[in-house]
Formats: C-alpha cells, structure tokens, sequence
C-alpha cells in the first residue's frame, strides 16, 4: 500500500526567518493522526533564511539526521564539534544523555533542508555528532545508502542508533529502478517528479508504503528522492 502524503495537506509554520512544513505533528502543529511511522517521530522540511538560524537548544534520546537540499547549515553542539554541511550531504546526531547544539545558515543565500527525527533502539548513549559527503553524480541502478544503524556493516555511510536505513539519490528523467523494502517504507520527493509503482510524487510529496517488499521508483522528471526504509516500531 502507498499512501499519498501531499505537500499543500503537510502542516507547518511562516516564522519569517524560517518556512516550515511539518509531516508530522510538531510545535504549534498537532494531529493525532500523523504522530510518527514506525520509530520516525519528526520529518520538517524546512527553508532558513540566510544569516539566520536555530540558537542553541538541548535534546536527548533521540536520533536527529540533517539532509542539505540546498545551501548549508553549520552545527555546533556543547561538545566541542563544529561543521558545516552543504547541499546533498548529510549529517546526524545522536542526542543520547543529552547535548545542546546550534544549527545557523551562515550563507548568503536560504538553506533548504529535511530534518528528520528517530526514537533511537539504545537511551541514554553517549552524545555524538557527525557528518559526511556523499557522490553528486545521478543514479542509474540503485539508490545509495546515506544512513544506516551500527548493526550495519556498511563501512561507507553515517550511522544511528536504530535498524533504519536512509537511501538517496538524483535521478535523471526516464531512470526506473528497483527498491526492496525490509519492513515499510517513507518516501521524500525532494525536487523534481518521480512515479513510485503507479503513484506520482511531485517536489515536497511524502509517501508511507506498506505490505510491499519492493517498488518502481521512475523518474518523471530530473529529481531527487530519499527512501527511508524503517522498522514496524
């Protein structure tokens, strides 16, 4: 099954220096029936203005994955790390025991970025941060794995503590490919079209998939998607 989740129906927040969309409740935004899928609590894609960002503010226990679509985002966390990560990478942070961070748009243009929040399978872990760049050139076989859980054994991606997998990729106009499924699955059409089995996802579009064990992702036009392969709970 492949529920639609359109961009217009997403909620979401103007506060000026930040355009928010929210795929699931969060702040000013609540409804009981878009809680979370699977351990995925928080998807926001979010438009920061340039020079303007998040001021510092604590987390725990949870698992926070920051995917750059356009601009960068420079974190600094309690910690000591400090980086900036730029369109098409990524970076993720296990809150664990607790940990304070910032996340600004020092550029001089808006930071487009989804951020994504997981109840991590191990509380109370020793906070960590890190961040990686990841292949530009577009896909033609398969999506490519950005984000794994430390069980694993995918030495070349970013890890959390949860057996959930991120894929992403760009994919040219006229590309199908193939995309297995563990458990169930949520779909981000970053930019462009993509038709996943008969359903078609334009810029923004989320879809949750169930009870499929693999679907068709086409291109309709140049795009970028992310698949987020999750387990039940």
């Amino acid at each position: 099954m492949i529920n639609l989740i359109p961009y217009e129906k997403l909620g979401g927040a103007d506060h000026g220096w930040l355009k928010a969309k929210h795929h699931f409740s969060f702040a000013s935004y609540q409804d009981p029936r878009r809680m979370s899928f699977g351990p995925m609590r928080v998807i926001n894609d979010d438009i920061v203005a340039a020079q303007k960002g998040f001021d510092p503010h604590p987390h725990d226990n949870m698992e926070i994955i920051t995917y750059v679509r356009k601009g960068a985002i420079t974190h600094k966390d309690n910690m000591g790390n400090e980086g900036r990560t730029t369109a098409g990478d990524v970076q993720v942070m296990s809150a664990g025991t607790g940990v304070t961070h910032s996340e600004y748009n020092l550029e001089d243009e808006e930071t487009s970025l989804y951020q994504i929040w997981m109840f991590p399978n191990k509380k109370n872990v020793k906070p960590r941060w890190d961040a990686k760049e990841f292949p530009k050139e577009p896909v033609t076989d398969q999506l490519k794995p950005l984000v794994t859980g430390f069980d694993d054994p995918d030495s070349n991606s970013l890890k959390i503590y949860q057996d959930a997998t991120i894929f992403a990729g760009r994919l040219n106009q006229g590309t199908a490919i193939q995309q297995t499924i563990k458990e169930q699955a949520y779909v981000l059409c970053s930019y462009g079209s993509v038709k996943i089995n008969d359903v078609e996802l334009k810029k923004g579009d989320g879809a949750e998939i169930t009870k499929l064990n693999e679907v068709s992702i086409q291109a309709t036009q140049d795009s970028e998607v992310l698949f987020i392969d999750l387990p039940q709970s």
